[in-house]
């Protein structure tokens, strides 16, 4: 099981619940568990397609193609300014 977690005004109307658990049956990146999920996670892909997420798996910063595992925790939370990729900007 992979936890996911949203976060933030934007994004927590978007799904039903905070904190969603999602089975792996093989390791996948995230944009692939976010996709591979729609009746859950099915309103937060507009924000993917647009590149405002920010991602972090197990408390460290990441992107979309960053690869979760069974156990792993993803943290979601909308970037309002899509002309950085995840994270980027918390890394000066």
């Amino acid at each position: 099981m992979v936890t996911i977690r949203v976060f933030g005004q934007t994004l927590l109307p978007c799904v039903q619940e905070p904190e969603i658990q999602c089975a792996l049956t093989e390791p996948m990146t995230v944009r692939q568990l976010l996709e591979g999920n729609p009746e859950t996670l099915g309103g937060l892909l507009a924000f993917l397609r647009k590149s405002e997420l920010m991602v972090t798996v197990n408390q460290k910063v990441g992107t979309l193609d960053t690869p979760v595992n069974d156990g792993d925790v993803v943290k979601l939370t909308h970037q309002f300014n899509p002309e950085y990729e995840g994270a980027t900007w918390h890394n000066p």
